[in-house]
This record gives structure tokens, C-alpha cells and sequence, in this order.
């Protein structure tokens, strides 16, 4: 038998897959990107911007969920979806703000 030393090899380098031809996804998938708010304005227009805020991202799962009238859309049902989702419970203020986010049904 002959003497052979075994030397490990160096991890081979894969190359990537060709993207011609593919179509490239956007990736905003998710909420926006965050930007920093401007500053010097009073306290109550921030409070009212994130009350907007909350209000619209419950709207859009009230929407999403098949509550299309202001009329289903009650404190109770706003403030469990709010729970569920993770949003912190929203106050009578929000409530009323998603209500009228949601259209009347023609």
C-alpha cells in the first residue's frame, strides 16, 4: 500500500442561480418605513398623528376581516381586534376615528 495524506479541501463556492429572466419582488411587504417625525410642533398634533395612525391600521383589518360599515364596527369588536393583532387598546377617540375611516354602506 502506498502512503496517501489526506488534506482537507478547501469548501467549494456555489455559484448563484442566474436571474435573467426572473422577476424581481418589491420588498414592501410590510409597513412603511418609519420616518422621524418633525420636530417644534405641540404635543397634541403628535398624539392626534398617532391616533390616525392606530385608527388607519385598524381600519385596515376591520376591512380585511369582512367589517365594512361603521354600523358592525362597535367599541367591543374594534378593541378585541386591537388585542389581537398586538396593538395596544384604543381609546373611545380611536374608536370613533376607525368608524369614520369605514364608509356607510350605499
Amino acid at each position: 500500500m502506498s502512503d496517501v495524506t489526506l488534506t482537507p479541501k478547501a469548501p467549494r463556492k456555489r455559484a448563484l442561480p442566474s436571474t435573467a429572466g426572473t422577476v424581481r419582488r418589491s420588498r414592501r411587504s410590510g409597513p412603511p418605513a418609519t420616518r422621524a417625525l418633525p420636530a417644534g410642533l405641540p404635543r397634541t398634533w403628535y398624539i392626534d398623528h398617532n391616533r390616525r395612525l392606530k385608527a388607519m391600521r385598524l381600519a385596515v383589518v376591520l376591512l380585511d376581516s369582512g367589517i365594512y360599515g361603521p354600523q358592525q364596527a362597535n367599541n367591543r369588536r374594534i378593541r378585541s381586534l386591537a388585542t389581537r393583532i398586538g396593538i395596544h387598546r384604543p381609546s373611545a377617540a380611536t374608536c370613533r376615528m376607525v368608524r369614520t375611516l369605514l364608509h356607510p354602506e350605499n
